[in-house]
């Protein structure tokens, strides 16, 4: 006998991948690769996701784009997920005390996705993190750090069905994650130098739950010359008391 089709799972992948292509949108195509199934598959998942409004098609272009749908039933949820009231204080106080980017990423599964971000001062930027822009776990200096504060068999387990060396080049060889998962402990924050783009350096520290799991990440993003030695110390230490703020202000009963 056969294994059920995971309906649910694979429209779950699709919007995923829309999302990841906001605002420009994605073709059926390139959502079909990047959700790991045939066009036809993917097409009519599609078109039943558009149905239901939680995605619209570009008449010209023939893109897919997330729908409206999706704004109402976010709004709904609003009141028992969003943090980003309670974060975006916190990520503001980074980006003025350092003059660099920074960010807050939530954990969703074996991603990071970033919810907010604020600009420094500082006239040239990294722009390899936005709203929406999602990284798997150990990918980026927020992944990397939500990684490395999970027990360690969930960390060998994510490492050997995640194959992160296929997409994102040989430094995320599973050896290579793992040797940067001890290094991020011992610190206490993560350093990304320059893995996703070339001179566009990171560092995140985990931001935990009341579970004492690292459910979000505080990051901030330059380039290389901002993240000397010395410096990624001074930036560190304030990762870490931020993020430890953080941690406090999310465990608190918050009433609406």
């Amino acid at each position: 006998m056969s294994a059920p089709v995971d309906v649910l799972g694979r429209a779950g992948a699709l919007l995923r991948a829309v999302s990841a292509h906001e605002p420009a949108g994605a073709t059926t195509s390139v959502l079909a690769r990047a959700s790991d199934l045939a066009r036809p598959t993917a097409h009519r998942l599609l078109t039943s996701l558009l149905t239901e409004g939680l995605l619209e098609r570009d008449e010209t272009t023939g893109r897919w784009l997330l729908g409206p749908e999706l704004y109402l039933l976010g709004a709904a949820a609003a009141s028992r997920y969003d943090v980003t009231a309670v974060a975006q204080p916190v990520v503001r106080r980074l980006a003025l005390a350092t003059g660099e980017s920074a960010f807050f990423s939530a954990r969703r599964g074996d991603e990071t996705i970033c919810l907010v971000r604020e600009d420094g001062s500082f006239p040239i930027r990294s722009h390899v993190l936005s709203e929406g822009t999602r990284f798997p776990l150990g990918v980026a200096s927020a992944g990397m750090v939500v990684l490395a504060f999970l027990p360690d068999p969930e960390i060998e387990e994510y490492l050997a069905r995640a194959h992160l060396a296929a997409q994102y080049g040989p430094e995320h060889a599973a050896d290579r994650v793992q040797a940067r998962v001890a290094t991020t402990r011992a610190d206490g924050y993560a350093v990304n130098p320059g893995l996703i783009v070339p001179g566009s350096w990171g560092m995140g520290a985990a931001v935990f739950d009341d579970r004492e799991r690292p459910a979000w990440a505080l990051s901030l993003t330059g380039i290389e010359q901002r993240f000397a030695a010395d410096r990624r110390r001074e930036l560190g230490g304030l990762l870490l008391q931020a993020a430890h703020d953080l941690s406090r202000a999310l465990r608190r009963p918050r009433t609406s």
